[in-house]
């Protein structure tokens, strides 16, 4: 079960439903384009589900839009005090996973910042993202197993990786504390367009 600040969820609803319309796409187009059910769609658009992060990706790659477009639209600023809130924090309790949104995408740079924390034994699997998606990860607490293909390998406090993220990935959490890290994500050129 996901579970979300109203905010969230209200605006994932109505942004899901902005998208599918101004791109003027039937819910089965759209569930062709993004690989998620017509029905869970529809129960999305109305507010009836708390989509996972991977079926929010899914949603994200298939619209070609930035990952947090779906969680919040308000960037700061430059020079402006970025606090935190928690109507910016998804809780995906299916993968044992919380989102916090630290900065949304920003076109002029192109990149949204995010602090995530895995419970202990907690694994996040993701589906490849829309080509040009790059993810830079810098582990802040706790040790990380990235896998990247078929492909493991271990990230400790302190340390970053940096990978292409248009192909299978997973985050595991096989330590018994919590692991917490930042997870930019950058968008190449033509990689995500504004909402």
């Amino acid at each position: 079960m996901t579970r979300e600040p109203p905010a969230i969820a209200k605006h994932v609803a109505s942004t899901v439903k902005h998208l599918r319309k101004g791109r003027g796409w039937s819910l089965d187009q759209t569930a062709a384009e993004t690989g998620v059910s017509k029905a869970m769609l529809g129960q999305i658009e109305r507010g009836e589900s708390s989509p996972t992060v991977s079926t929010l990706w899914k949603i994200a790659s298939g619209f070609r839009v930035s990952f947090s477009t779906l969680f919040d639209s308000q960037m700061p600023t430059l020079g402006e005090l970025k606090r935190d809130s928690w109507e910016s924090v998804w809780g995906d309790d299916s993968a044992g996973m919380q989102a916090r949104l630290l900065f949304p995408y920003d076109p002029l740079l192109g990149f949204e910042m995010f602090m995530i924390e895995l419970a202990p034994g907690a694994i996040s699997e993701s589906s490849p993202h829309a080509e040009g998606v790059v993810e830079h990860i810098v582990v802040v607490e706790g040790e990380m197993e990235l896998r990247i293909d078929e492909r493991w390998q271990t990230l400790r406090a302190g340390e970053g990786l940096r990978f292409f993220a248009d192909r299978p990935h997973a985050m595991r959490n096989s330590a018994t504390t919590r692991l917490r890290f930042h997870d930019v994500i950058h968008y190449l050129p033509g990689a995500a367009s504004d909402a």
